[in-house]
């Protein structure tokens, strides 16, 4: 019998899971069906993947576990589910879990070096605009949740823009995470995302540069001198063509 059909059963009741350690991480299955004792929690250090109690290693990455219970542990509510979130430390990094609903509370500092030490660059999720939110705004059924440390409402964002993960984000104190979303963010940063994001804004700022310029190359000589400054609506051609006036005056 392999070590990961030994861990295939509820550490409470003894009750057979049916499938692998892989499987059940992949369907999200955490919790046992007979007595819904918890089966598996983040504990790689690695990748942040599930693990299911009693395993030595990580079925995803092979990373050996590495999850203890927080000296002293702080306590805090649940964003997600209203639930209680319990401080436990992963390798060298200490975020708040929840038991009920599996979510994520990770200060700003720690995401930062969650993020930085799986990747050479330092850019992360703090960096981008809110407006990077607007790629999923008519998304149905957007629930905002309060933040952890101050109550005030998260802003929801897509991840480097492009991972397609959004996390609920308060730029001051840090983000909250549903179950799962951190080991695919992680796996996003692997998987060369960062480079892919930033190659994709150089890209949109040039774009940009380029549909300026073009716009100016439609200016007739003296455009300055057509300006009517006495109201209505203003094309950017008008505003370009004032910009260039101001610069030349």
């Amino acid at each position: 019998m392999t070590p990961d059909a030994i861990s295939l059963h509820c550490p409470n009741c003894g009750a057979p899971f049916r499938g692998t350690q892989e499987t059940a991480a992949a369907s999200g299955d955490q919790s046992c069906k007979y007595c819904r004792a918890t089966l598996t929690t983040v504990s790689c250090p690695a990748c942040f993947a599930a693990m299911f109690e009693g395993s030595v290693y990580c079925p995803t990455c092979g990373a050996r576990r590495a999850r203890t219970e927080a000296a002293r542990a702080r306590t805090a509510g649940c964003a997600g589910c209203k639930g209680v979130m319990r401080e436990v430390v992963i390798g060298d990094v200490a975020l708040m879990e929840c038991g009920g609903c599996q979510g994520m509370w990770i200060d700003a500092a720690t995401f930062e070096h969650i993020c930085a030490d799986r990747a050479t660059q330092t850019a992360v999720l703090h960096q981008w605009s809110i407006d990077s939110a607007r790629d999923r705004s008519s998304a149905p059924r957007v629930r905002y949740r309060p933040c952890v440390a101050c109550g005030k409402l998260m802003n929801r964002i897509n991840f480097a823009r492009v991972s397609g993960t959004v996390v609920d984000v308060c730029k001051g104190h840090g983000t909250f995470l549903d179950a799962g979303e951190l080991h695919r963010i992680v796996t996003f940063i692997r998987q060369g995302g960062l480079e892919r994001a930033r190659q994709r804004q150089i890209d949109d700022l040039k774009e940009e540069e380029e549909r300026l310029r073009a716009l100016q190359g439609r200016q007739e000589p003296h455009a300055d001198a057509h300006l009517d400054l006495s109201g209505g609506s203003w094309t950017g051609v008008d505003l370009l063509s004032l910009l260039d006036h101001l610069r030349r005056n």
